[in-house]
């Protein structure tokens, strides 16, 4: 599968949906106003409804009250969208196939830092643009997690944690040969 991976076309289609619904999982869905129901207090009438000159009232809770509810309260009801795992290995392939096509996705050798220091980090990768790197390596090292941990701009990542959105707004993903196997055999063998 892994020589083939250059076969499979683009499904734009397909990716735009994966890509909308994992953004769409991963709200809160936590927006919410209280309408005049649920609003506390207004249970008694403000004052008689004839005789004192002033508009007649129910409640003292109603829209146009201060501290009143909201006249078209918003709740939200988490909308879950499902997709099926065959769509989304799919998917997970037809990216990583357009980012190879694209000569955007790399396989190197095995990051080896002998320090936590960030300018060692820097001197390896010193003939590339690092800017919207994703690393996606075999194994976490302290070493490569301490020296990268100030690169905002740089994203390091298992193959098991990688996920469509990371992938598609990356200018280069840059992948350990160990860790390339396994991507490839995630999204094939499942």
């Amino acid at each position: 599968m892994k020589d083939k991976i250059l076969e499979i076309p683009f499904n734009q289609n397909l990716v735009h949906q994966i890509l909308v619904s994992y953004q769409s999982n991963g709200r809160a869905w936590s927006k919410s106003t209280k309408n005049r129901s649920e609003v506390s207090g207004g249970g008694k009438k403000p004052w008689r409804q004839k005789g004192t000159g002033r508009a007649r009232a129910g409640t003292s809770r109603g829209p146009l009250w201060r501290g009143g509810g909201v006249t078209f309260a918003h709740n939200s009801v988490k909308k879950v969208q499902k997709i099926n795992k065959k769509m989304y290995r799919k998917a997970m392939l037809t990216i990583i196939a357009e980012l190879k096509r694209t000569e955007r996705l790399h396989i190197i050798e095995e990051i080896k830092l002998k320090t936590h220091k960030t300018k060692d980090f820097l001197e390896l990768f010193k003939d590339r643009d690092l800017t919207k790197t994703v690393f996606i390596v075999d194994k976490y090292t302290e070493n490569l997690d301490r020296a990268t941990g100030n690169l905002f701009y740089i994203n390091i990542a298992l193959p098991e944690s990688i996920d469509p959105i990371t992938l598609c707004n990356s200018h280069q993903v840059l992948v350990e040969k160990e860790a390339y196997d396994r991507l490839i055999e995630r999204f094939t063998n499942e």
